[in-house]
């Protein structure tokens, strides 16, 4: 999965009308991705650089990112140099993956000068760097020194110089033929390896692409191909080309079955038949926006709240280790019947017993045949002393086998609820759904309320869905929401739907005094189902009441309910079916 020259390229002629735009805010939500928005006489726009050893892009985005409150140095030299600057052109070398975004700005002279930020997407070397009229880095947001390169430096001050660079043909402008022919020059590579090494600016996967298309599914050596295999590689670069030069290029999006995003190209991909879900987008920027927001907004969540992850992995351990042990204890008042025996067997034979005895010899009449056991004394203990003491722990026994059941019993629901706030955790979105779950873990008491250093934001709305019916389906974002959505929020004959035994979050469908169609209640069972612990299964199952079955036990944690009278339905979460669906 990379960025390739090819695509950068198609994002360059995507972007080229906000030249004459002006910036208007400057942003860095991470410490490698840069928000510039820029206003334009048809609306605002963003552009994201991100400069991520696996996430390096550039596009325009549609996506909301929260900025942090203290915008770093690097955010604030950007802000200086370019606020108000005028975006004059984006250029590219040939298919080389870096773009160049030149501005016209004003000094702090007032006079106009010419800046340049070059983003460079070169996997872990990516970089984005202000350069100035003279060739000379302002900055850039990661500084490479000599102990991080000996090759080419990225310091302020330094003449920038581009990086090492290899001559190869581009599928843009060179011929399928001059193409075919540097290709029949790789004989001991595989196909792959030669297109790779002979174009500028293409991914694996659309090497792999051509392969499968040349030989119908079947590995190419280059050495064996035939003429007419020559001529298909010929016709699918001719084709491909022709589609880029056209406009009307297939950008297309690869997930495995369970949803999660893998590759994405600038044409057609069929190699992996089944094995892939594939879908087209309409744009370049609309394929890397779809592609990596999702995965930077997991990242940029579990940046702003490692602590928090730290903590409820913490508590779910200690809670996992204390049940452990409690299980244990458990075990061992199983026997507790056999204390209770030993000291009616003692009573029983109290005259054949003398203080001093180390162990009684006696028979056993709770068992046929009646057998001869051996009980052991005390010494120091008179034998009635000795059955009490028996009687001891066997009450003992009984007593602590009602505790632990209901300390087994809590543990369990302490650790779904962990479980459940684990969950909301990884589905947050943004600060707002942050602060509101460490409120509530402070609430519960697993954060201290002196370390909670503000006030928790506004609280967000529900998440709102629309049915292909018509019907509105609300979602709750986390514990507190989820009570307040089905215990406050909702009329008794709304439909109430949850994961069945499986972590995540409630679902309404507002009824209005309606019974809904059965598709409404399918999609908010998909909906229920995308929103849970079970995101990425194959098949979840999710059960379904009306409100009024649902009750809140006194006392019991957020979102922990129970309820009657509920039917399961048997979904597959699809990501394209609540996306579409999604409101607002």
């Amino acid at each position: 999965m990379a960025l390739d020259g090819v695509f950068l390229r198609q994002v360059r002629l995507e972007l080229m009308p906000l030249i004459g735009g002006r910036v208007d805010k400057i942003h860095q939500p991470s410490r490698e991705e840069l928000l510039i928005t820029l206003r334009t006489r048809d609306g605002s726009y963003k552009l994201l650089f991100n400069t991520g050893a696996g996430t390096a892009r550039v596009h325009a985005t549609k996506a909301e990112i929260d900025n942090p409150k203290v915008p770093p140095m690097f955010c604030m030299l950007m802000r200086k140099q370019l606020s108000s600057g005028k975006l004059i052109d984006i250029r590219q070398d040939g298919l080389e993956r870096i773009l160049y975004f030149d501005f016209d700005s004003a000094n702090e002279m007032g006079e106009i000068c010419r800046l340049t930020l070059a983003i460079e997407i070169m996997g872990r070397h990516s970089n984005l760097i202000l350069i100035n009229a003279a060739g000379r880095i302002v900055d850039s947001i990661k500084r490479v020194g000599q102990d991080m390169s000996q090759v080419r430096l990225v310091l302020p001050g330094m003449e920038y110089t581009l990086p090492p660079r290899e001559q190869r043909l581009s599928l843009i402008d060179d011929s399928p033929e001059d193409i075919a022919a540097k290709v029949r020059e790789q004989g001991n590579d595989k196909l792959p390896k030669a297109l790779m090494a002979v174009l500028e600016g293409i991914s694996p996967v659309f090497a792999r692409e051509a392969e499968f298309f040349v030989g119908r599914g079947r590995e190419l050596a280059v050495r064996d191909m035939t003429d007419d295999e020559f001529d298909r590689l010929c016709f699918y670069l001719r084709k491909t080309a022709g589609e880029l030069s056209s406009g009307e290029p297939h950008y297309t999006v690869l997930r495995t079955a369970d949803g999660l995003f893998k590759d994405f190209c600038f044409t057609s991909v069929r190699q992996y038949g089944t094995l892939m879900v594939t879908s087209e987008c309409e744009t370049a920027c609309e394929t890397l926006d779809l592609f990596f927001t999702e995965r930077d907004r997991t990242a940029r969540v579990k940046q702003r709240a490692q602590d928090l992850f730290r903590l409820l992995v913490s508590a779910s351990e200690r809670v996992a280790r204390r049940t452990a042990n409690q299980r244990l204890e458990l075990e061992n008042c199983a026997d507790r019947d056999t204390l209770k025996k030993y000291g009616d067997l003692i009573m029983t034979n109290l005259y054949k017993l003398q203080k001093g005895d180390p162990e009684a010899v006696v028979e056993d009449y709770c068992v046929e045949g009646c057998p001869t056991i051996t009980i052991p004394l005390e010494r120091r203990l008179t034998p009635s002393q000795n059955a009490q003491r028996y009687y001891k722990e066997y009450r003992k026994a009984e007593t602590a086998e009602r505790m632990l059941r209901g300390l087994i019993e809590e543990g369990e629901r302490e650790t779904e609820y962990l479980d459940s706030v684990f969950d909301a955790l990884t589905r947050a979105t943004g600060e707002a759904d942050i602060a509101e779950l460490r409120e509530e873990l402070c609430e519960q008491g697993y954060i201290k309320r002196g370390k909670l250093k503000e006030k928790p934001k506004k609280q967000r709305p529900p998440l709102k869905f629309i049915s292909s019916d018509g019907y509105e389906i609300r979602v709750g974002r986390n514990n507190r929401q989820n009570d307040r959505l089905t215990c406050k929020d909702s009329e008794k004959l709304d439909i109430w739907l949850h994961t069945k035994d499986i972590t995540g979050s409630h679902t309404v469908i507002s009824c209005k005094g309606t019974e809904p169609p059965e598709r409404t209640v399918e999609e908010a069972a998909v909906i229920a189902a995308y929103h849970s612990k079970a995101r990425a299964s194959a098949q979840v199952p999710v059960d379904y009441t009306l409100i009024k079955y649902v009750k809140k036990p006194a006392g019991a944690k957020p979102g922990m309910v129970i309820f009657t009278n509920n039917r399961t339905l048997y979904v597959r979460p699809d990501e394209m079916l609540v996306e579409k669906l999604k409101q607002g």
